[in-house]
């Protein structure tokens, strides 16, 4: 798929000033507000996939794209069809291969997992190589080419991207799921297991299945107003007898509001901590990587 700004590629040989500056780019090219004309009743999951025999097989005549031999197999009957005019959501999540002295990571493995009404219609992966460490705040220059070549490897088209990561809750207000979102003019949205920077309204400590809270804008955000809402916090499982399940924090990528973020993230968990596209696409990642090895 051809990017809509290509010029806001997430470039590694950038210097951390010059990846510091494409972020605030990619922040005032960004939409946090509702431009998709979805409903979150429209993509939600009511039932979590078992995992217990691996991954669920592709429906709905959509063709694997695997590249490496992961054993997902597609099936085109013989079990629940996704609704043809339901959203395409998307999860994406990545796993890494380790050098030969098994040090440090090499290599990502990309995985880009695409429901319709609930179903799994296509399975997609890339392998590429890692160009830089991990830097906080510049996981995009790290992690967004490979991602992208996993969506590139779709034939589905997304409605709607979930990334295992943030959003506009970044120093920078440009999380990978609002890079990735820009450079594809997607609705995206960027769901964090920690926070990177704001701050709650409230304490997220020991809190009940649905609670969700506003994180503001602090200090650390230099490119937004202090105060500003900028994601949620999201508690999505909990124990009833033992309250011991952290929060999700969910923000907008693009073209998605932070309201709606957390919406949709609500009607896309399924029992689960993880929304039900990230949680596959975390086990496909993690399949295709045994594979590689």
């Amino acid at each position: 798929m051809d990017l809509a700004r290509p010029d806001l590629r997430p470039d590694p040989s950038l210097s951390h000033d010059e990846m510091e500056a494409l972020q605030r780019d990619i922040a005032a090219a960004a939409t946090f507000a509702d431009d998709h004309g979805l409903d979150p009743a429209a993509i939600a999951v009511d039932e979590a996939a078992s995992l217990a025999d691996g991954l669920p097989p592709a429906r709905d005549g959509a063709q694997e794209r695997l590249g490496t031999g992961a054993g997902v197999e597609s099936e085109d009957a013989g079990g629940p069809e996704s609704d043809p005019d339901a959203p395409t959501v998307v999860g994406v999540d990545q796993a890494f291969l380790t050098d030969r002295d098994g040090d440090r990571p090499d290599a990502a493995v990309s995985a880009a997992v695409a429901l319709r009404g609930g179903t799994v219609i296509e399975y997609a992966s890339a392998t590429t190589p890692l160009s830089i460490p991990y830097i906080p705040g510049l996981l995009a220059f790290r992690e967004g080419e490979p991602i992208l070549a996993a969506l590139d490897a779709l034939d589905a088209d997304p409605d709607l991207l979930v990334c295992d990561g943030s959003g506009r809750i970044h120093f920078r207000e440009a999380g990978l799921a609002t890079h990735v979102g820009v450079l594809r003019d997607t609705p995206s949205v960027g769901v964090a297991k920690n926070l990177l920077c704001g701050e709650p309204d409230e304490s997220t400590a020991e809190r009940s299945e649905g609670w969700w809270t506003p994180i503001r804008a602090d200090d650390a955000v230099t490119t937004a107003e202090p105060g500003t809402v900028i994601g949620h916090a999201f508690q999505s499982r909990q124990y009833p007898n033992s309250k011991r399940v952290n929060p999700l924090y969910v923000s907008p990528g693009h073209r998605v509001s932070a309201e709606s973020a957390v919406e949709f993230v609500e009607a896309l968990c399924a029992g689960y901590k993880l929304p039900e596209p990230t949680r596959l696409a975390d086990a496909y990642a993690d399949t295709v990587k045994r594979d590689a090895e």
